[in-house]
């Protein structure tokens, strides 16, 4: 048993114990320990001057990290490490400089002390070993782990200059059969500035020319559908893929849906569509709840609610999560097409405002809701570049084109002048950088400009 050989009082105890807490080794010094008090003083230097470095010199890198769970597994063992470390230090400095046997008052608050201590390092680092859990449990369920294509670190995405993510809303009503994708968007983003242009396809596009192979053959004529349940628009083309596998024979059950979307989505716009997101709509505001609700700039009211029941008033204000959902999906007195935009703002919102401070306070529940609200087919290997590129994006301008009339007849769409639209908003030109900025016209569905506030 280590006895306290200089006798040290209750005032002194404690604070040899706090101190040792703050700096290891000073009790060890004090109980004239001097070899392993320098020792504990330099480890200690040593540790928090690692800790520094990397909180300071990769910082940028943090973010990209956490999403690997390799690196997840390392931060663990690490972090546990260093506060296994840590505690034992503090009992070692409060067995050294207890008070004498004697003293039973000295030696319980001197204890309480001690537990305490423990307590305040061990409470952060379950905590932090919670949000590895969470974080690592999120990624093995959402992302899978193989890619068609080797990811370099230096170039993660190929040497392509921009690359094409479909982010799809899907709504499952009790009403009716099957899964229904009512928002359908292609954000291209430059993979070197972030700069964003989002291509909003109608949900009741009409004819859709179906890509070579067997959905063609069977559809040579664009999408018809079948039946009075699938009248023959872009937003069953999903569900229809799921139900007939024939159509896809080499894309596994659950992915049929969205490897049919992207081929039929690529063809229409006239660019390769590289990666999908699909995100359940009553998900959605599951998310948009836990991240404490988003603010919106309302520029008309919206009525919402089966039965007109609920009213978003015009102006800016938070939305909560069924709130958003309404303002995103309502056409009470508009139409699709309003619809359209707002739910290009509602994206816009969310990606500017999930900060990472607002991520990791609600980190729990956004990890649940997103496990149940998202699908998608990004690799794990592309998410460290995706963390990077997304912080571009936030930095960046994001802009609109929405294949909505009077540009584009839903019915009897030009699907030409649709891909020489999109050719034409994402080639980059010196002259065109230089050029005038011409006034936007609102109510333009071509206008290339941000509508949202």
């Amino acid at each position: 048993m280590t006895v306290n050989r200089r006798g040290f009082g209750l005032g002194a105890s404690m604070a040899l114990t706090l101190a040792s807490a703050l700096l290891w080794g000073v009790a060890h010094l004090a109980a004239e320990r001097r070899r392993t008090g320098l020792a504990l003083m330099v480890g200690y230097v040593v540790m928090l001057g690692a800790v520094l470095t990397l909180l300071t010199a990769y910082s940028a890198n943090l973010l990209s990290l956490a999403v690997q769970p390799r690196w997840l597994i390392w931060f663990t063992v690490v972090l546990t490490a260093i506060a296994l470390a840590w505690t034992g230090v503090i009992v070692w400095s409060f067995l050294l400089v207890r008070p004498p046997r004697g003293d039973t008052v000295g030696r319980f608050l001197t204890t309480a002390l001690t537990v305490a201590l423990c307590a305040l390092v061990l409470s952060p680092t379950v905590y932090a070993t919670r949000l590895a859990y969470l974080s690592r449990d999120v990624v093995n369920t959402l992302f899978p782990r193989t890619t068609s294509a080797p990811v370099l670190a230096h170039d993660p995405w190929n040497g392509a200059r921009r690359v094409n993510f479909l982010l799809v809303g899907g709504d499952a009503a009790p009403n009716r059969p099957g899964v229904r994708t009512d928002s359908m968007t292609v954000a291209s983003v430059d993979v070197e500035t972030g700069a964003t242009t989002l291509f909003g396809l109608p949900r009741n596009l009409q004819r859709v020319q179906m890509p070579a192979g067997p959905a063609r053959a069977q559809f040579p004529y664009g999408f018809t559908g079948s039946g009075t349940d699938t009248p023959g628009l872009l937003n069953e083309i999903y569900q229809y893929a799921e139900d007939h596998p024939e159509l896809v024979p080499d894309a596994p059950k659950g992915r049929r849906g969205s490897t049919l979307l992207k081929q039929t989505i690529s063809d229409i716009l006239g660019i390769n569509v590289d990666y999908y997101a699909m995100v359940d709509m009553k998900g959605f505001a599951e998310i948009i709840d836990a991240m404490g609700g988003v603010k919106v700039s309302i520029r008309e009211p919206i009525v919402y609610g089966r039965q007109r029941e609920g009213l978003l008033p015009a102006g800016t204000r938070k939305l909560s999560g069924e709130e958003a959902l309404w303002y995103g999906r309502s056409r009470t007195d508009s139409d699709d097409y309003v619809r359209m935009g707002r739910q290009k703002c509602l994206l816009n919102a969310v990606a500017k405002q999930a900060d990472p401070l607002t991520v990791l306070n609600s980190f729990e529940r956004l990890a649940a809701a997103t496990k149940r609200a998202i699908s998608t087919d990004l690799p794990q290997e592309l998410l460290p570049a995706v963390i990077d590129l997304a912080q571009k994006v936030k930095d960046a301008k994001i802009r609109s084109l929405s294949f909505v009339p009077p540009l584009i007849n839903t019915a009897y769409p030009d699907w030409s002048l649709i891909r020489h639209t999109v050719a034409e908003a994402l080639e980059s030109r010196p002259a065109n950088r230089s050029a005038p900025r011409r006034t936007p016209e609102p109510d333009n569905p071509v206008n290339l400009d941000a509508t949202c506030a």
